[in-house]
C-alpha cells in the first residue's frame, strides 16, 4: 500500500494511493471517491480489493483545486467542505483524470480494469462506463444519474448500480427515472436497497449499514469476478 504518481492527459501528474496484491494481479480496479477525498475509507476499499487479487488504484481527483484532502462525514464542518469541493470540482475533467488512470494501469501490461465509486464516485462509474474503455463499472449510491441518462446509448460494457431506497440526495423521482431509463439496458445491473440512506456502505463511520453493506459488496466482488476474472 503506498501512494503513487500517474501521468496525466494534460502532461501533469496526479496523485493516487496504490494496493497491490501479493501476486499477480488478476485485473485492475480503479477506485472512485466520494466527495470526502481519498480517505481512509477510501484506502480501505482499495486494501480490501488487493486482498482479493486485484491492483486498487484510487486517483486524488480533487489534486486539482487541493491535493491530499482527507474529509470524515461525521464532522459537519468538513462535510460542508465536502460539498464545497463538490461544486468546485470539474466532472468532465474528472473522467479525463479516470482515463488517465485506466491507461496507467494497462501501461503496466494488465489487460482488463474496472472501476467502481461510491456518491460523486458513484456518478462518475457511470460517466466512466459511458466515455472509456472500462471493461466493467460499479456505482454505489450514485447522484444525479436522471441527468445522465441521454449517455446510456454509449455503455458498452457492463454497468452495475447500487441505489439507497432513501437516499436524502436521489429522491424517488430520480430513482425511478434510473429504473424506466435503464431497467432495459442490456449492459446495465440496478439493485435497490430499500430503507438504506445514502452511504450506507461506507467502511466507516456513522452512515455505514452493515447487513446492506456485505450484501452490496458481494455482489460487486461476485460482477468483477464474472467481468474482469
Amino acid at each position: 500500500m503506498s501512494s503513487t504518481s500517474i501521468p496525466t492527459l494534460d502532461d501533469a501528474t496526479m496523485p493516487a494511493y496504490r494496493a497491490d496484491p501479493s501476486d499477480t494481479p488478476r485485473a485492475a480496479i480503479i477506485v472512485i471517491q466520494e466527495i470526502f477525498g481519498i480517505n481512509a475509507g477510501i484506502r480501505r476499499k482499495c486494501d480490501s480489493l488487493a486482498e482479493a487479487g486485484y491492483l486498487a488504484i484510487a486517483p486524488d481527483l480533487f489534486w486539482r483545486i487541493r491535493p491530499g484532502i482527507e474529509l470524515d462525514p461525521d464532522v459537519e464542518a468538513e462535510m460542508q467542505r465536502a460539498l464545497e469541493l463538490m461544486g468546485q470540482f470539474d466532472q468532465d475533467q474528472g473522467i479525463r483524470d479516470i482515463e488517465a488512470a485506466i491507461r496507467f494501469v494497462r501501461g503496466e501490461g494488465i489487460g482488463m480494469v474496472g472501476a467502481v465509486g461510491y456518491c460523486l464516485g458513484g456518478r462518475l462509474a457511470y460517466m466512466t462506463a459511458a466515455r472509456t474503455d472500462v471493461d466493467a463499472s460499479v456505482g454505489y449510491y450514485a447522484v444525479g444519474i436522471d441527468g445522465l441518462l441521454g449517455e446510456k446509448h454509449a455503455i458498452a460494457k457492463p454497468l452495475m448500480l447500487h441505489i439507497a431506497g432513501e437516499d436524502h440526495f436521489v429522491d424517488p423521482a430520480a430513482q425511478a427515472a434510473m429504473h424506466a431509463g435503464l431497467d432495459d439496458h442490456p449492459k446495465v445491473t440496478l439493485h435497490d436497497y430499500p430503507g438504506e440512506d445514502h452511504g450506507f456502505a461506507t467502511e466507516f463511520g456513522a452512515r455505514r449499514s452493515d447487513a446492506a453493506a456485505r450484501q452490496a459488496d458481494e455482489r460487486t466482488a461476485a460482477f468483477f469476478a464474472e467481468h474482469l476474472g
